[in-house]
């Protein structure tokens, strides 16, 4: 099946399942059988009342808008947890394990599993987002590039969660990160 009308058949079975329908489709389907068809308001059962707070409920989703839905190409986007993470000269630099945000949700650092022989003796260092390059990523099988080399993040002090943080950056890439005690 073609791409595009695969995105569109997503978009309508997801715009369906959200209760939204297109103005020039509010007449029930010719070819929907008659049991799907809602009954005439006149042979709906008498309404019980709803308790407050079903009612308050009710109405606030009668209020709130449908969720946005954004479809992005299987090209455009990959997943980078577990991706092996190669320096510019194609040195092994290890896996990214996490991704470190901040207070607004902006991402700051990816951590890298460093060093070791399959688990042992690796630690965890954590590198500026900026020194990453995705731009050769179109497969889970492609590396992330580093724009420090080997000896440069060998010397980067372990990561250890719940202390502060030392970010190793690229030359000119990093920037401050406000830390309150």
């Amino acid at each position: 099946m073609r791409p595009r009308v695969m995105v569109m058949l997503v978009a309508a079975a997801l715009l369906t399942c959200a209760g939204v329908r297109a103005a020039d489709d509010a007449s029930p389907s010719p070819s929907a059988p008659p049991a799907a068809q809602a009954p005439p308001a006149a042979q709906a059962p008498p309404a019980t009342p709803a308790p407050p707070a079903a009612a308050a409920a009710k109405e606030q989703a009668k209020e709130s808008p449908p969720p946005s839905v954004t479809v992005i190409g299987a090209r455009d986007a990959h997943g980078i947890l577990g991706r092996d993470v190669r320096s510019s000269a194609n040195e092994d630099m290890g896996r990214i394990v996490d991704v470190i945000v901040d207070r607004d949700g902006k991402v700051r650092a990816a951590v890298i599993d460093f060093g070791g022989f399959l688990g042992v003796g690796s630690r965890k260092i954590v590198v500026d987002w900026n020194a990453l390059r995705f731009a050769g990523v179109s497969s889970k099988s492609d590396s992330i590039t580093l724009d420090l080399n080997k000896q440069q993040v060998s010397a980067a002090p372990e990561y250890k969660e719940d202390t502060p943080l030392i970010v190793l950056g690229a030359a000119g890439n990093l920037h401050p990160w406000d830390y309150e005690h």
